[in-house]
């Protein structure tokens, strides 16, 4: 009898918030449909130019119902995309050189890529609500990139031609979100299902009477046994359809390596992330079936699955308030880790538990992102990584790290040798690319070519696609200018294996950017068997290297090593190269960074957890959270359950 008193008043709740909407929205604005469009209220209208010049109307409503609220244009005064684009084309000024457009039928969005984007800024001759009201479709001005990308590309083309299903999906899910709410009382607790007491496969549940969302779904390639490579879903006790929604906090496989194995055995419900992380998601998900297929193993899911991923995503721009189930709502902000990574902060109830996961967490700015966000306006339990959670774990500061680099680079460069480094293709390659530039360009770095090769072209591509995710001013010489460190006179694409002959020639100094980061495969193997032997040549590693890889070997000393050659045979390679490891380049926190990070969290603390590092390491930043802060702090090994709430 209660639950069915409940589910009438929650019922009368959601009519109570289309009526208000309703009473809310003057005639002229001619709403002729209110709808559900995943986490978001979609007012679909007849007359974009009324709303977008009123925009109070929406910003006054969305702070009566709380609720995000989208104004979609009205399928029946939308052109045909042809008419549309030439509608378009004549609005935009010549000189901002239209790129590109893509048009989106499940949103009635179309996003406009200019290369100039900084001339429609505050320009009287163009009026985005008025070339809206024109064409029928809602503009979404976008800077064009120095080269396509063709993840992005890929991904729109799926998006275009799964339009049909991904209404009906969107329209679905905001169903289940605005959902009647059964349960008054809030109890929340968390399921560690991978990345505790360990790094790889970052997995957890958070689960209230309401709701059950998945956090990252990542793999851990180095384990030996299933049981240790994937998140303990088995032990979870839940089915595919018993999830909510799954939260993904960046792109990297131990994050999301599982997720297209989720969607292959048929889950079906959203995954939220960044804009940025799902075509890094793409990539890396798409590079790791290679990868598994060049080494012999049998890939865990098809491209189909990673596709399928596509249609599923909703994703959110960093600040926004989502409501991601009927009793939860989702903020995503910088972590400043990688392009789109995020920490997770979950509000959930009518205020009753505030919970945040860093994810992987960068607290100090870089050339390519500021630092991780902290200003949360209130945070009870926080879970935090501790990748550098030792004590030694220090890492010197930025203007240590790139003199360090700047001398290493230029000794080798006088001196007739050359450069290689190899690196991950996601993150650090872009890191060393726009440090390079920048020092290049201020005279401070020995000019040479610059040469890239693997997915670094592509990675930087995605990069540039979404300039409002990195550092303020990258962003700005991105948007604002026609100085793009990204499409910078010093790179070039090594495109095919035939074009290596430039930056292997003898007596050309020049700096060669190559993946994989541990020499473990790739096209820096071919480098490394010419530049190694040389004894004016430098290797220089900017990432971690794991016991047993060859980049480990060299590190440590060896002055021989064994490879495949290219033949299949077996050939020996001296290693007579210099080489220096450079810390300082890293994506993670250090030791002192993360209890800055609680540091500047603490008043609002009553709980610290602890994953995403070694056993030694996540006990150690426990412990001294304890006897820093006084709050309680506790590292949770994976398959263990945790009531926050």
């Amino acid at each position: 009898m209660q639950r069915k008193q409940q589910e009438k008043e929650a019922h009368s709740s959601a009519q109570t918030v289309m009526a208000t909407i309703l009473q809310s929205i003057p005639k002229e604005a001619q709403v002729s449909k209110i709808d559900y469009e995943g986490p978001r209220i979609a007012l679909y209208t007849k007359s974009p130019l009324y709303l977008m010049e009123h925009n109070e109307i929406i910003s006054d409503l969305v702070n009566i119902i709380k609720k995000r609220i989208v104004v979609r244009t009205e399928e029946s005064i939308r052109k045909t995309e042809e008419e549309a684009r030439q509608i378009i084309a004549k609005a935009l000024p010549k000189e901002a050189e239209l790129a590109g457009t893509f048009f989106d039928n499940a949103t009635g969005e179309v996003s406009v890529e200019v290369k100039r984007p900084w001339l429609l800024h505050n320009n009287p001759a163009f009026n985005v609500a008025q070339v809206t009201e024109a064409a029928g479709w809602r503009l979404r001005i976008r800077k064009a990139t120095s080269i396509q990308s063709s993840t992005i590309q890929a991904i729109n083309y799926n998006l275009k031609v799964s339009s049909s299903d991904r209404a009906k999906h969107l329209k679905q899910i905001g169903e289940n979100i605005f959902r009647p709410r059964l349960a008054q009382k809030s109890e929340v607790s968390l399921l560690t299902l991978g990345g505790f007491g360990q790094v790889g496969r970052s997995c957890m549940l958070l689960t209230t009477p309401e709701s059950k969302i998945l956090l990252d779904c990542g793999v851990n390639p180095g384990a030996r046994t299933p049981a240790e490579s994937f998140p303990r879903l088995d032990w979870a006790n839940l089915t595919l359809d018993e999830i909510d929604a799954i939260v993904i906090s960046h792109a990297h496989l131990d994050h999301t390596g599982f997720l297209p194995v989720l969607c292959k055995y048929g889950y079906k419900g959203p995954i939220y992330c960044t804009e940025p992380t799902l075509p890094m998601m793409n990539l890396i998900q798409l590079d790791a079936i290679k990868v598994a297929s060049a080494q012999g193993r049998a890939p865990l899911y098809a491209e189909r699955d990673v596709k399928q991923i596509m249609k599923q995503t909703i994703t959110i721009p960093y600040g926004t308030v989502t409501d991601i189930a009927p009793d939860m709502k989702l903020v995503f902000s910088n972590a400043g880790h990688i392009l789109g990574s995020a920490t997770c902060h979950f509000h959930i109830g009518n205020g009753d538990h505030n919970f945040v996961y860093t994810g992987d967490l960068k607290f100090g700015k870089s050339i390519l992102f500021e630092s991780a966000s902290w200003n949360f306006p209130r945070v009870e339990t926080l879970l935090i990584e501790s990748t550098y959670g030792a004590r030694e774990d220090v890492q010197p500061t930025r203007q240590e790290v790139e003199s360090a680099f700047i001398n290493a680079v230029n000794n080798t460069l006088v001196d007739g040798g050359k450069v290689l480094i190899p690196i991950p293709a996601v993150g650090r390659a872009q890191e060393i690319m726009m440090v390079i530039d920048h020092y290049m360009k201020a005279g401070q770095m020995v000019e040479a070519p610059v040469f890239m090769e693997g997915m670094i072209s592509e990675a930087s591509a995605i990069h540039e696609s979404y300039p409002e995710y990195l550092a303020r001013e990258l962003r700005q010489k991105i948007l604002e200018t026609d100085d793009n460190p990204f499409d910078s006179e010093y790179f070039t694409n090594i495109e095919h294996s035939d074009a290596r002959e430039e930056p292997l020639r003898d007596g050309t100094p020049c700096i060669i950017l190559a993946t994989s980061g541990m020499l473990e495969g790739g096209p820096v193997l071919e480098y490394f068997r010419n530049i190694a032997p040389g004894n004016k040549n430098k290797i220089i590693f900017v990432s971690y290297q794991v016991n047993g890889t060859l980049g480990r070997r060299v590190l440590d000393g060896a002055k021989q090593v064994s490879m495949l050659g290219r033949e299949g045979k077996v050939e020996v390679v001296n290693v007579n190269c210099s080489m220096i490891k450079l810390d300082g380049f890293s994506g993670h926190s250090d030791y002192n960074q993360l209890l800055s990070f609680v540091h500047k969290l603490r008043p609002k603390l009553r709980r610290v957890l602890v994953n995403h590092g070694e056993r030694r390491k996540c006990e150690n930043l426990a412990m001294n959270i304890r006897r820093m802060f006084r709050v309680p702090a506790h590292y949770p090994q994976v398959q263990e359950a945790i009531k926050l709430f």
